[in-house]
């Protein structure tokens, strides 16, 4: 299961498209306040630099943040 698609909504919200098409809208801010190491994230501008690296979704140039394509996809961050 892979990330083919992210689409930034507002705030801390993004629609993730898997490659079986479900897609699932996750509000992030609940995960960034909960892990210290995300906090860098929890500005808006960084959290918007989003990408999709080999089926994931991650933020940083060295995947500074990283959720598991498992947990995205059964929306349980």
């Amino acid at each position: 299961m892979q990330i083919i698609n992210a689409t930034y909504l507002n705030n801390f919200t993004i629609e993730l498209e898997f490659d079986d098409h479900k897609k699932n809208t996750i509000n992030f801010l609940p995960a960034l306040k909960k892990y210290p190491n995300c906090s860098k994230f929890l500005d808006i501008t960084s959290f918007k630099k989003f990408k999709i690296d080999s089926g994931n979704i991650v933020w940083g140039k060295n995947w500074d943040m990283i959720f598991t394509v498992e947990s995205l996809y059964n929306n349980k961050l």
